[in-house]
């Protein structure tokens, strides 16, 4: 029997590590996964172990291993992807001195406006494409200075949730521009650390790995780990994207087509644009970050999108399915009959940036009811994403996007975010994850493509047709209205 050639990917989630191994028709030949614990030991703090990372990938990765030898496939590489903006703090000797602060910690409101205060925030945006954000790795590491002086002074490296990863596996340690333009040091136009910023935070470069391409090869699986998950020793592991980049991989999405980016109706509602240059909005209101591809995208996110509905149901109608909960809101108009709903359960990212605002329905009435509550939700969503695209459209060149996320199986849904855009919005044949990328970005150093553009225009996803928009000129005009009420005009970011 002819072996089977695989790329693996790894996607290091916040609820658990999830591996694949593609063929090179970009199909999913098998798949394991492996979960872990969030630890919240104080308000507002997330925090995880490296540590569960690391057995939780290994038994991901034996478990993997022992499916690809029982359908005789051969894995030739591993690609990386992960969480952003965690820090992982290691010793002299690599070991991890205490656990990590993830992407969505809110601990770092200090750290942000100092490097704020040493670094103008327009220099800041100009040089790393973002303003100080305190879910950020570099405003992590400012909180360390202050709040734990005796482990930031044992502290000689800093890494990535991922790249942890690839240093647990290879020994070596690097990291690659998607993820790495999420710490907020590094210089987008050089790609590579900017050492005036951390010059100016009395940061040493030397903290931080060396930038290499998302599709370099960073090192060989260790004998050690080789020996625990049952993968060739020397495997090669590529230093693959950060999970947006990843996913976007995935999809397809590349600087070489801008035209096309992605809405993303999950827990929370992300805009992923692809540019072939680095344009930052000059107020930061979007994030500019480094592609996967070797060029540049934004990111949009609403924090509170299909994780809003599933409060909704979980809170106020726990025994109803989201189905029922649906069918109840396209009876209803646009506008849901003057009830609106500002979705801001956990503050707002994109574009306010605002941790202090709060959700809220207004304009209810006695003759509402659960059907103008939910369609004000979704229509909520929907605004607020239109609110971040109001930013984005004049600096990118999209014309359509490709929908992901377990909110994009509902028509009503998407062509509410369709109609409020102004994009046409297609769903895909297949909807494949970062880890599903993370594995494409290491087909090329397996040699089952020559470079990352020709796996990128054979492996994407087949849009399939266009969701029909719905009108919402109602809905975005209480939607500013509401705003306004609530929390005044837009604040400049």
């Amino acid at each position: 029997m002819t072996a089977l050639p695989v790329t693996l990917g790894l996607d290091l989630g916040t609820s658990g590590v999830k591996a694949v191994a593609l063929d090179r028709q970009g199909q999913v030949v098998a798949e394991a996964g492996r979960s872990y614990p969030l630890l919240t030991p104080r308000p507002g703090w997330t925090e995880q172990r490296p540590g569960d990372w690391a057995d939780a990938t290994l038994a991901a990765l034996a478990d993997l291993s022992g499916q690809l030898g029982e359908l005789g496939a051969v894995p030739l590489a591993l690609g990386l992807s992960g969480q952003m903006h965690g820090a992982v703090f290691l010793d002299a000797c690599g070991e991890v001195i205490r656990p990590a602060p993830l992407w969505n910690d809110q601990r770092t409101d200090a750290a942000v406006e100092e490097i704020e205060r040493r670094v103008p925030r327009a220099d800041l945006i100009a040089r790393t494409g973002n303003r100080a954000v305190t879910g950020f790795q570099l405003p992590k590491l400012v909180w360390l200075r202050e709040a734990e002086p005796q482990n930031f002074a044992r502290t000689r490296h800093v890494l990535l949730p991922k790249d942890y990863l690839g240093f647990l596996l290879t020994g070596e340690m690097a990291t690659e521009p998607s993820d790495a333009s999420g710490v907020g040091a590094l210089n987008l136009a050089r790609k590579d650390w900017d050492e005036d910023v951390l010059g100016a935070l009395g940061l040493s470069p030397d903290l931080f790995p060396e930038v290499v391409n998302s599709w370099d090869i960073v090192g060989g699986l260790k004998a050690q780990v080789a020996a625990r998950t049952g993968l060739p020793a020397r495997l090669p592991v590529v230093a693959g994207g950060g999970d947006n980049a990843a996913a976007g991989v995935a999809l397809g999405l590349t600087s070489q087509r801008p035209e096309v980016g992605s809405v993303s109706l999950g827990t929370s509602g992300v805009l992923f644009v692809p540019l072939e240059g680095p344009t930052p909005d000059p107020g930061g209101r979007v994030h500019l970050f480094a592609h996967a591809d070797g060029g540049y995208n934004l990111l949009g996110v609403t924090l509170a999108c299909a994780g809003a509905l599933q409060w909704l149901r979980d809170k106020l109608a726990p025994e109803v399915g989201f189905d029922a909960l649906l069918t109840e809101a396209a009876g209803v108009p646009d506008g849901a009959d003057g009830v609106t709903f500002l979705p801001y359960l956990a503050g707002e990212r994109s574009p306010h940036m605002r941790g202090d605002l709060r959700g809220a329905w207004t304009g209810l009435s006695l003759a509402h009811g659960r059907g103008h509550l939910t369609r004000a939700l979704l229509e909520g969503t929907a605004c607020a994403l239109r609110d971040a695209f109001d930013v984005m459209r004049p600096l990118s060149g999209v014309t359509s996007l490709l929908a992901t996320g377990g909110g994009a199986r509902s028509d009503l849904w998407l062509g509410l975010v369709s109609g409020a855009l102004g994009l046409p919005v297609k769903r895909t044949d297949r909807e494949p994850g970062a880890a599903d990328g993370a594995a494409i970005l290491a087909m090329p150093a397996a040699g089952l493509f020559p470079g990352l553009s020709g796996a990128l225009q054979a492996l994407g996803p087949r849009p399939g047709a266009t969701v029909p928009p719905l009108p919402t000129h109602r809905a975005r005009q209480q939607h500013r209205e509401a705003f306004g009420r609530l929390y005044g005009p837009p604040r400049d970011a």
